[in-house]
């Protein structure tokens, strides 16, 4: 079962993803097809926005003849990812404990 993501969930899953190193878009695309269903074209407005929010930044480079877009973390990206993080850590934790009967309240 794959479950649907939300926007602020898709930012999250990009920015760690090219937190790790600097990656192109289906580069990135084919790594969220692991926990995701959505299409390829799902991704780039993720990519928009997480831009227009100076989360990252773009750059072209040459590949094999044409030009190949890459997307870089900045540093306010970092920030808002590990607060994504510590929001994702408390989420699911909170999740684990209902799904192992944990106390309710």
């Amino acid at each position: 079962m794959i479950f649907t993501l939300n926007a602020p969930m898709l930012d999250f899953l990009v920015l760690s993803v090219i937190k790790r190193e600097d990656a192109y878009g289906y580069q990135i695309s084919q790594i969220l097809k692991r926990v995701s269903n959505a299409k390829d074209s799902t991704l780039y407005p993720v990519l928009r926005r997480l831009q227009e929010n100076q989360w990252v930044e773009a750059y072209d480079q040459p590949f094999q003849g044409r030009n190949r877009r890459y997307y870089h973390i900045t540093d306010a990206g970092v920030q808002h990812h590990q607060e994504l993080s510590q929001e994702w850590h408390d989420f699911s934790s909170a999740i684990e404990e209902i799904v192992s009967g944990g106390d309710a309240a």
